[in-house]
């Protein structure tokens, strides 16, 4: 009598019930999943976020399919800070970017149709996928000097060869989870060129968009030649490309929201903003407007709340940033030279991917982690690394915590 969009007994796997039994015998888990940022010890401005809260106004229901103007012009303003254009009839407001996909497969696609997404990548997307009844694809990402890009010969062939059918949509997370990769100019192109010819719009998930890692910075230089030589260089550097709204080309969905970039994941408000060409963004937000004016799920405290938030967001994403490369430099000092492991390049995001020798499985070794070292950690088959072997550690935990998790790591790896 139920549905077989989910599989179904979905029975907990061995990490999962020795993570349950370490926490039942008051084990102090070290644990490099964390991706909640209420939880790592940041500091909220809790009074702030109330405040922001409070506000007469949310005794009154103005439902609207695309969210309250003054929500949706907060967005823009929002985008406009970063040198971006966003349209506030072009934005419509979800609670959270995973409704964001639902409204867009439901948008772009019917049952059984199929919809590519990046490999490796958060497995969330399976889910989503399945509940509207859509197929997924993946398309792959490869490892060429350490960076994560998008193999496009590949994807090029998935476009053709998903099972007889086209792809309604090609999703891109830019910067990729938990690979951290970004895309730079002449990939955009491709993908664009491809989207196109394909006949396919792209959702463009820009939730950690406002962590990409600061440049490298410079060697010293000697001379006045040395300079000009360094100048060069970083000219001729590929550049990584920002949000895909406010561009031309095919139909675009850039996708954002308070969780990330605001670090607000109790919020629940996110974003789509349609970019394109005015026949195809037009019919797509009338489409958008049905869809969506069949739920109105976006509360209407939070988008009273919108702009405050967005302001009370920014010392909280500072807070996160300096986390972050915090935790990355510290990483990155303790997988020396001499190490069997090694730390990929990544261009930002809140995670880092550590390869670690294949002399054992991945999940021997986060079994093993957790059951003698009390460390956490995610392997990379978890996120579809082709290959092992993996580990992927959010940066977020407070430093103490990251620390001597990464210590125990290496030790364990070493041994």
């Amino acid at each position: 009598m139920f549905s077989r969009r989910l599989q179904w007994p979905y029975p907990p796997n061995r990490l999962s019930r020795l993570l349950e039994e370490k926490r039942a015998c008051g084990a102090a888990v070290l644990d490099l999943t964390e991706s909640n940022p209420t939880r790592v010890g940041l500091g909220y401005p809790a009074e702030a976020i109330a405040a922001a809260l409070h506000d007469p106004a949310v005794a009154a229901y103005e439902p609207s399919p695309r969210g309250l103007e003054e929500a949706r012009a907060a967005v823009a303003a929002w985008h406009a800070q970063r040198g971006l254009r966003a349209d506030p009839a072009r934005i419509v407001l979800t609670a959270g970017t995973s409704e964001a996909y639902s409204y867009l497969w439901k948008l772009l696609a019917d049952p059984g149709d199929v919809v590519l997404v990046p490999r490796p990548s958060y497995p969330l997307f399976d889910y989503l996928a399945a509940l509207d009844g859509l197929k997924v694809a993946g398309y792959p990402l490869h490892a060429d000097d350490d960076r994560w890009a998008i193999d496009f010969a590949a994807l090029e062939a998935a476009c053709g060869t998903t099972g007889g059918q086209e792809p309604r949509a090609i999703v891109v997370v830019n910067p990729n989870n938990p690979t951290g990769s970004a895309l730079r100019e002449g990939e955009r192109a491709r993908l664009e060129g491809i989207a196109a010819r394909a006949g396919a719009a792209i959702i463009s998930d820009e939730v950690f968009l406002d962590f990409l890692d600061p440049p490298a910075a410079p060697a010293p230089q000697g001379g006045a030649g040395d300079r000009i030589v360094s100048l060069l260089a970083e000219a001729a550097a590929p550049r990584t490309v920002g949000s895909a709204a406010g561009r031309s080309g095919p139909l675009k969905f850039a996708l954002g929201g308070l969780s990330k970039s605001c670090g607000l994941p109790q919020m629940k408000l996110g974003w789509i903003v349609v970019d394109g060409p005015d026949g195809p963004a037009g019919e797509a937000l009338e489409r958008l407007d049905l869809i969506a004016d069949t739920y109105l799920s976006v509360g209407t405290p939070v988008q009273r709340a919108a702009a405050r938030l967005l302001q009370i967001g920014g010392p909280i994403r500072a807070a996160i940033r300096e986390r972050l490369a915090d935790n990355l430099g510290a990483l990155r000092k303790a997988v020396g030279p001499a190490s069997s492991c090694r730390v990929q390049r990544r261009d930002g995001g809140w995670y880092a991917v550590v390869q670690v020798p294949a002399v054992v499985t991945e999940e021997d070794r986060i079994l093993a982690l957790l059951a003698e070292d009390d460390v956490l950690v995610h392997p990379g088959y978890f996120f579809d690394f082709p290959r092992e072997a993996y580990l992927v550690l959010s940066l977020l935990p407070d430093p103490a915590t990251f620390r001597e998790a990464v210590r125990r790591i290496l030790a364990r790896v070493e041994r």
